[in-house]
C-alpha cells in the first residue's frame, strides 16, 4: 500500500479541525498572481491581532509598505495554507509556534531567506536550512497561585502533574498551538507512549481545560486553580497593566531537560516571491522589531543585542527538552494524542 506524504498526512486531520475557518476565509483560488509588484503585502498572521497590529501599522509607518493582516489561528492558517497550496494569496506567514512553519518547510512551500535574516538570529532559535527564521522566544512555564503554594512546593516537571497530589489542581488550553507545540516536544524528548501515557494521566487526574493562556493565567491568579501551563509572558503583560504586586500569580520555569521547558519561537516563512516579503520579515528581526516585542509582549528577543524584559532568566540558562525546533513540525499525532485522551 502506498504510504500516502507528509504534507497530506498532515493535511487531512488539520483540515477536519479548521474546517470552519476554512469556510471563513476561503482561498480565492486565483491568488497566485497575486501579491508581486504594487499590490499590498499579504501576512497570515497565527497571533493576537491586539498585540501584532502595532507592530504591522509600525512597519507601514516607516516603509510605506501596505499590508493585508489576515488573523487566524496559527493551526486554522497551515490548514489554510496547505489547502490553498501554490494559489496561496498568502505572501509571509507569522506563525505563533515553530510547528507550523516547520510543516510549510516540509510541504516545500517556503521561499528560502536571505542569510543577513536569518544569521541575524541565535542559532537553535531558527530553522536549519534557512526556510524560516525565528523571530520571539516564548518560554513554556507553570504558574502558580502564591496564596495556595510556595515556589518549593511546586513541582520543576511537568512529569508530577499526574501525581494524585495535583488533581483537580492543574489547568491547560489544550487547542492552544503553544501547548500542541509542547507536546510535540514532549513527543520527541520521550516518546509517543510517554507523551500518550502523560496525556492520559493528566485527564484522568482532573486536569481542567480552557480556551486559552490567558484564561488559564486568571484562573490561577483568582485561586480557581493552583497550577497552569502557560506561556511566561502572559503574567507579565498583565503585570504591566496592574503592577505585579497586585497580582497573586507567579512563575517557576521547569527544571533543564524537562518536557515542560520548552522554549518555542515565534517565526516568519515567505510564501511568495513579492519584493516586500523579505523587507517585512528582515523587520522583524531587526533592532526596532525585537525592541517592540520586548516592550510591548515580554517575549525574549533572538537578536543578540537586545536585551530580553527585566526579571526573566537567560535563554542560555532554559535548558528545553529538544535541540532542534524543525522537530516540531509534525502536529498531526500531537493532535490525535490530544484527541484520544479526551482533551479536545
Amino acid at each position: 500500500m502506498t504510504r500516502p506524504s507528509r504534507s497530506a498526512r498532515i493535511l487531512v486531520p488539520l483540515l477536519l479541525l479548521a474546517a470552519p475557518v476554512l469556510a471563513a476565509c476561503g482561498g480565492s483560488g486565483d491568488g497566485g498572481e497575486e501579491g508581486n509588484g504594487d499590490e499590498a503585502l499579504v501576512v497570515y498572521v497565527g497571533r493576537d491581532e491586539e498585540l501584532v497590529a502595532p507592530l504591522i501599522e509600525q512597519f507601514t509607518d516607516e516603509t510605506g509598505i501596505e499590508v493585508e493582516a489576515r488573523y487566524a489561528g496559527t493551526t486554522d492558517h497551515l490548514a489554510t495554507l496547505l489547502e490553498e497550496g501554490d494559489n496561496t494569496p498568502a505572501d509571509v506567514f507569522l506563525s505563533q509556534d515553530a510547528g507550523a512553519l516547520g510543516a510549510l518547510s516540509d510541504a516545500d512551500m517556503l521561499q528560502p531567506l536571505s542569510a543577513e535574516i536569518t544569521d541575524a538570529v541565535r542559532p537553535g532559535f531558527t530553522s536549519t536550512d534557512g526556510s524560516w527564521v525565528g523571530v520571539t522566544g516564548r518560554a513554556r512555564v507553570i504558574a502558580y497561585n502564591s496564596d495556595a503554594l510556595t515556589e518549593d512546593e511546586v513541582p520543576d516537571s511537568v512529569l508530577a502533574l499526574t501525581d494524585d497530589t495535583w488533581e483537580g489542581r492543574v489547568g491547560f488550553p489544550p487547542g492552544n498551538a503553544s501547548f500542541q507545540a509542547f507536546v510535540t516536544a514532549f513527543r520527541v524528548a520521550e516518546g509517543d507512549d510517554a507523551a500518550q501515557s502523560w496525556l492520559e494521566g493528566m485527564a484522568g487526574n482532573d486536569v481542567q481545560t480552557f480556551e486559552s493562556n490567558g484564561d488559564v493565567l486568571e484562573a490561577v491568579d483568582s485561586g480557581v486553580l493552583d497550577l497552569g501551563l502557560i506561556n511566561h509572558y502572559y503574567l507579565y503583560r498583565n503585570a504591566a497593566e496592574v503592577g505585579m504586586d497586585n497580582l497573586t500569580a507567579r512563575l517557576k520555569f521547569p527544571a533543564a531537560g524537562d518536557p515542560g521547558a520548552l522554549v518555542n519561537v515565534t517565526g516568519a516563512g515567505a510564501l511568495s516571491e513579492h519584493p516586500a516579503a523579505e523587507e517585512f520579515i528582515a523587520y522583524l528581526v531587526s533592532e526596532d522589531g525585537q525592541r517592540y516585542f520586548v516592550e510591548e509582549t515580554f517575549e525574549y528577543p533572538l537578536v543578540p543585542s537586545v536585551e530580553a524584559p527585566e526579571g526573566l532568566p537567560s535563554l542560555e540558562d532554559i535548558d528545553g527538552p529538544i535541540s532542534d525546533l524543525g522537530d516540531l513540525a509534525d502536529l498531526e499525532a500531537s493532535l490525535l494524542m490530544i484527541d484520544e485522551a479526551g482533551l479536545s
